[in-house]
């Protein structure tokens, strides 16, 4: 082992060419799972926060309002309830960031240092079958918005059989395609597509206000649409209603909150990176909020019936100029967030679980075909499907890991990372018990617990409602205590001064 494996500038740390140079036959190593050189790490502000917004002006970022309205909350109550979400996410989020940009390491490396190379694969790969789920999920707005565009320029072509079923599967080709191509292309779709995005957003709203106000209502009734009690009740009562639209808030970006390394490591600096999230995530949910929750309000107006489904939303649009557009500006909002936020993730997992083997690219490709096998037309059946079910169900094994990595990376490492080690498998100082650091899975199980029976024993219904927010605390709390008796050597300040050429 060369005696110095990891050089600095302005707080940043690359692997010295030494160091690569040893880890090239180690079987924990390839080129996509290494971690990024200085000279890698380009991403501006600009650029992290574009990357918010293309990801975040998506459908499913419009249903999360739209959803919370169809199911009785107020417009105002519906945007508040996002915007909270979002501003609480953003601290696990912006925490886990900080491994990312310092020493470049990609989610899968990530894991390793607090479940152990083999340990690692379980959150990677459960963060990766997630992904799957919300990457089919997007590819199924996107197919409707292809099959909308076509039906306009071919009105002939709504009479195809199964018309719908292939644009779903072309709209699934070309997100396999730019994904496959890697991250370069992301951050140049991600900066071309937001202003565009921002435009179209802009121009929907206008189109509510006109068609609402043709029909009576003024901006200020569509904008203090109240509650519908009746429907709140129905749903366990505002209280419940409130939190599990909060849940499903901090869960909707619980998946970027533990793999946002992926992303964090290409900035160039820990300022670029934290800006960046800072100005494109709240700001942007909370908009996209507002437009979700003031278009659903407008409908009663426009059609006589609530509409929170954004693609049904397109398709009672009868100006032809119109629909396209709105198609095209769904297309461009569901390639910007689907690729960057459900492919890279996985890609980078499932290369993790044998990195000579599986490549980022065959990654992707495994990636594409889970997203079918999950039929996501099946996780949007319904408004309470979406909120309670999908989102809710998911953020109780997301949320422990989110307090463990947290936990691990701030109070046992004490930021201290030996980026060597994480590659090294046995011979590294995160080796574990065989590869695996038993103490963080007794922690995740431990944080899953209460919030899963809460699933099954309406005595616990509490916890599972607010299941992220409760397994992330307990998961936290017990590994900090697992790990006082932990004898592992970890990298000491005094160790990575002596491993650092300066």
């Amino acid at each position: 082992m060369s005696k110095y494996t990891q050089k600095e500038a302005h707080g940043l740390y690359e692997l010295t060419d030494a160091a690569r140079a040893e880890l090239v036959d180690s079987k924990y190593y390839n080129e996509d799972l290494a971690p990024t050189s200085l000279a890698q790490r380009t991403w501006t502000t600009y650029n992290i926060a574009s990357l918010w917004v293309g990801m975040s002006v998506c459908l499913p970022s419009y249903t999360l309002a739209s959803s919370l309205i169809a199911l009785g909350m107020s417009t105002w109550a519906a945007v508040i309830n996002v915007a909270l979400g979002n501003l609480l996410v953003l601290i696990p989020m912006q925490l886990n960031s900080h491994a990312g940009t310092k020493y470049g390491i990609p989610y899968p490396v990530f894991a390793r240092m607090t479940f152990g190379p083999k340990g690692a694969h379980l959150p990677s790969i459960a963060r990766a079958i997630i992904a799957a789920g919300w990457c089919g999920i997007q590819i199924w707005f996107g197919g409707g918005a292809l099959h909308t565009i076509l039906v306009v320029l071919i009105p002939s072509y709504a009479n195809v059989p199964g018309g719908l079923w292939i644009t779903f599967f072309i709209f699934w080709a070309l997100n396999v395609w730019i994904g496959y191509n890697g991250s370069e292309g992301i951050r140049w779709m991600e900066s071309a597509g937001a202003p565009i995005l921002g435009i179209l957003c802009l121009a929907l709203v206008v189109w509510c206000t006109m068609r609402a106000g043709a029909a009576g209502a003024s901006i200020g009734q569509i904008i203090a649409t109240p509650a519908n009690t009746e429907l709140q009740n129905a749903n366990g009562g505002a209280t419940v209603l409130f939190m599990g639209g909060l849940t499903a808030n901090i869960t909707f970006w619980a998946t970027l909150a533990l793999n946002i390394p992926d992303f964090s490591r290409y900035a160039k600096s820990q300022r670029a990176q934290f800006r960046g999230q800072l100005y494109g995530l709240p700001t942007t949910m909370a908009a996209f909020a507002f437009l979700g929750a003031y278009c659903t309000a407008a409908t009663p107006y426009i059609f006589g019936e609530t509409i929170s489904d954004p693609t049904l939303l397109l398709a009672s649009i009868d100006n032809p100029l119109a629909e396209l557009l709105g198609a095209v500006g769904i297309i461009i909002a569901t390639l910007t967030t689907n690729i960057a936020a459900n492919m890279v993730a996985p890609a980078n997992g499932l290369s993790n679980i044998s990195p000579k083997r599986i490549s980022y690219k065959t990654g992707i490709l495994i990636t594409g075909a889970f997203a079918v096998l999950m039929m996501p037309w099946k996780l949007l059946e319904t408004a309470g499907a979406y909120i309670f079910g999908w989102l809710g169900t998911y953020g109780i094994m997301l949320g422990p890991l989110a307090g463990i990595y947290i936990a691990d990376y701030y109070l046992v490492k004490k930021r201290n990372v030996d980026v060597m080690a994480l590659y090294q498998g046995e011979e590294g100082r995160y080796w574990y018990s065989n590869g695996v650091n038993n103490r963080a899975m007794i922690a995740w199980f431990g944080g899953c617990l209460l919030p899963a029976l809460g699933k099954f024993i309406p005595a616990l219904k509490f916890f599972a409602d607010n299941g992220y927010i409760i397994s992330f605390l307990v998961a936290m709390a017990l590994y900090i205590v697992l790990m006082k008796s932990e004898t592992t050597s970890f990298i000491s300040d005094e160790e990575e001064e002596a491993m650092t050429e300066r």
